[in-house]
């Protein structure tokens, strides 16, 4: 922990250097350190003994504060803690800090937190990705090995990717979201980030299994996900997605991602060609059906509960006044836009319609795993972009267009490193069956070390 800290001092996780880190208590992690210490002695089942974690600031934390990036809780400190980050402390980690992220997990960059931007550890003029683009920072930086982020749309995926480490969205149901503060319920999920492959099979085993605080949490067994190591690829079919690599894709990009096939190729992987056809539907499915649940979910927040209160004469002035003060412009985009595609005379046209066409993918990678046992793809269209780059909305929304269709269908997906382009760290995305996580383990581990240096040059 201790190491950590410095590290962490060394490299300026602060608001003056990568403003990955928003909030910390060195006192308590001392304490929890200490704690551990003292279980880890001569114990069996830590697996996690003494290795400091990133948490990021929309799962819920004892003593630290869970603000969602953003003024409406500012100051808000959880009275109970998430299922994930409980145990993690059962397994013996050590949380030092709370991450920072886009406000809500609404962007993919995490220049949309109240806090200011976090800034990529590669190229500080350039983002970390998002939403959860302090816990990949803090950890591409080496301030840890591992972190918590969350899913909606990539926001896992998309940083690792652009921070050059590994990142894991499980199966929906897999991981608990219990305390973790909900933008979209049938898309959210708690995934995780690790330095390594190994550091990311040990993480995602400390926090998966059935959670009856979460009825979503689905009741299947935690496989080993480290045996997955070194079993090779042999028998293992591999599909590439033809619309996952485009003509229009950066040709550096697709160098990484060709000399990743072959290395797979090499370690006994079977490369197949298969199609999701409805993939040019996924962004706008996405940003109907996601903003539609955010607006349901983001009503809880009005001033009168908890967070932020606005001085007001009267309840409609304190809703209005809170609000419109608490919530950022990205944040307001999307409760509008959702509260406009759940209105009466557009419900049926827009929303029923998104979820019809959601169907429609899932039944896509339905088809595609029939003739390959895991895909894949290109995790983001380009490395990471300059800081300011995407200021039309709907180009930032772009970036997340190889990640959504994971999420729509429920399905397990992780980024893994392929190398660089003009310096920037390149991710490949593995994609799995529901609950097929061992798999994909089994192909990042083989990749990671059929790439070995290579991944990272």
């Amino acid at each position: 922990m201790r190491a950590a800290r410095a590290r962490s001092a060394e490299l300026d996780l602060g608001p003056s250097g990568l403003n990955a880190v928003l909030w910390s208590d060195v006192d308590a992690e001392e304490r929890d350190a200490i704690e551990v210490d003292g279980r880890a002695r001569g114990a069996d089942g830590l697996p996690l003994a003494g290795v400091p974690v990133v948490v990021k600031d929309n799962i819920a934390t004892l003593g630290l504060p869970t603000t969602c990036g953003s003024r409406i809780l500012e100051g808000y400190v959880s009275p109970f803690e998430a299922t994930a980050v409980a145990r993690l402390r059962t397994a013996g980690a050590v949380v030092v800090g709370k991450s920072n992220m886009d406000e809500f997990g609404m962007g993919s960059s995490t220049e949309h937190s109240a806090y200011g931007p976090a800034r990529n550890p590669h190229d500080v003029r350039r983002v970390p990705g998002g939403s959860s683009g302090g816990s990949a920072a803090a950890v591409a930086a080496g301030a840890v090995r591992v972190a918590l982020g969350s899913e909606t749309g990539g926001s896992v995926r998309q940083p690792a990717a652009f921070c050059g480490i590994v990142g894991v969205k499980p199966t929906y149901g897999r991981v608990s979201r219990y305390g973790l503060v909900a933008f979209a319920s049938s898309l959210d999920q708690v995934g995780v980030f690790g330095r390594t492959v190994d550091d990311a099979a040990v993480a995602l085993g400390a926090i998966a299994g059935r959670d009856p605080h979460d009825a979503t949490s689905a009741d299947f067994d935690v496989p080993d996900y480290r045996a997955a190591d070194g079993q090779g690829l042999a028998g293992l079919r591999i599909g590439l997605p033809r619309e996952y690599f485009p003509k229009s894709l950066d040709a550096g990009m697709r160098a990484r991602l060709d000399a990743a096939v072959d290395a797979m190729r090499g370690a006994g992987a079977e490369i197949v060609e298969v199609s999701l056809p409805h993939t040019e539907l996924a962004i706008p499915t996405y940003y109907i059906v996601a903003p539609a649940e955010a607006s349901s979910n983001l009503a809880r927040f009005d001033g009168v509960r908890y967070g932020t209160r606005a001085p007001a004469g009267d309840l409609r002035e304190l809703y209005e006044r809170t609000r419109s003060g608490g919530f950022g412009p990205e944040v307001t985009r999307r409760i509008l836009l959702g509260t406009y595609v759940l209105s009466a005379g557009y419900y049926d046209a827009y929303y029923r319609k998104a979820q019809e066409v959601r169907g429609l993918i899932a039944r896509d990678f339905a088809h595609a795993f029939e003739k390959a046992d895991l895909l894949f793809t290109p995790t983001t269209p380009t490395p990471a972009f300059a800081l300011g780059a995407l200021s039309d909305p709907y180009e930032m929304y772009l970036s997340d267009i190889f990640t959504v269709t994971a999420n729509l269908a429920g399905v397990p997906a992780m980024s893994v490193p392929v190398g660089r382009v003009d310096g920037l760290p390149v991710g490949g995305q593995l994609i799995a069956p529901h609950f097929g996580e061992p798999a994909m383990f089994r192909a990042a581990y083989a990749l990671e070390r059929a790439l070995g240096a290579a991944a990272h040059a």
